[in-house]
């Protein structure tokens, strides 16, 4: 059963799948709850299913059992757990917003389909079917800074006006950024939860503009939870200096699979996976270069938030 009393903020970073490297490619269960366990213990309001959790790459029965397994960690830590149920048809995204009700999600996220453009009038019965199947709350995902087309803040903030806040939250990711958060707000009286989307780079100027949480990757969280937490503190200067060292290395990932390959690569850093290893096709791999400017970006980034946490 699902927690209703759980609030749904702060920081929930988004959890990369990690693989056997035996070249089953089988998911890795031992290591995905050493991650999540991992990500509570940095200080993670809680976790959250999505794109570069390579949801696409996944079958359906896979995606499933990631689901459960991510909700069961939640659970266990009493952290909130969102479930991305975005598919290319209305049937399966009802089928995996009803999977992840009954699995003990605490909201589902969803993007459009990515494979065909649909005008507004299917868009919203495609979120209206997700709505109507579930009592949780839908959180409406433009990630259309890199997959899929932008949804206009007319439409968005029309299913939240009618739906009421509470079932109807966003994480709108597409360009610029700031201006499309500040006219949801608008648009919706102030009323809107959102959340920021960009992986934090955006984040000092979200907060300001008034969000509920972020939901950056994985790798960060040892950076992302002492930056919330100065930046809900009203501590500046301290979130400036966090957010100074984070940029660099946030600047490097620009596509779904640069995102992939930065983060799995810091994740089996600091030991939480045993490899790098993403699903193919892949249109992004680190060179010895790039690879060198990010554990050299990584290393300034935790002297500083060592620095700060004295």
């Amino acid at each position: 059963m699902t927690d209703r009393s759980l609030s749904i903020s702060g920081v929930l970073p988004v959890f990369q799948t990690p693989y056997f490297g035996d070249g089953s490619e089988a998911i890795q269960f031992q290591t995905l709850r050493k991650e999540l366990d991992w990500l509570f213990e940095c200080g993670a309001d809680g976790v959250v299913m999505a794109m570069v959790s390579e949801v696409l790459r996944l079958s359906s029965e896979e995606r499933e059992t990631l689901a459960v397994a991510a909700c069961t960690a939640a659970r266990d830590h009493n952290g909130a757990c969102v479930i991305s149920v975005g598919a290319e048809s209305s049937v399966l995204a009802e089928r995996y917003a009803c999977h992840a009700e009954r699995a003990g999600a605490t909201a589902v996220m969803a993007i459009p389909p990515v494979s065909v453009a649909v005008d507004e009038a299917e868009l919203d019965a495609y979120f209206r079917r997700i709505l109507d199947a579930i009592g949780l709350p839908v959180i409406v995902q433009d990630a259309s800074n890199y997959v899929g087309e932008p949804m206009t803040i007319e439409f968005q903030a029309g299913l939240m006006n009618e739906f009421g806040a509470e079932r109807v939250m966003f994480k709108p990711e597409a360009s610029p950024f700031g201006p499309r958060l500040s006219a949801l707000h608008e648009a919706t009286d102030g009323k809107a939860k959102i959340f920021e989307g960009s992986g934090g780079i955006a984040l000092i100027d979200s907060h300001a503009r008034g969000i509920t949480g972020t939901m950056p990757g994985a790798d960060l969280i040892r950076a992302l939870v002492p930056l919330w937490q100065a930046l809900e503190a009203g501590e500046s200067e301290i979130a400036g200096k966090i957010h100074s060292d984070l940029e660099p290395l946030l600047s490097l990932q620009n596509t779904l699979d640069s995102y992939l390959a930065v983060e799995k690569h810091l994740l089996k850093r600091q030991g939480i996976f045993e490899n790098e290893l993403v699903r193919g096709p892949v249109g992004f791999r680190l060179d010895d270069e790039t690879r060198a400017e990010i554990d050299r970006l990584f290393d300034a980034l935790l002297e500083t938030i060592s620095e700060n946490s004295a």
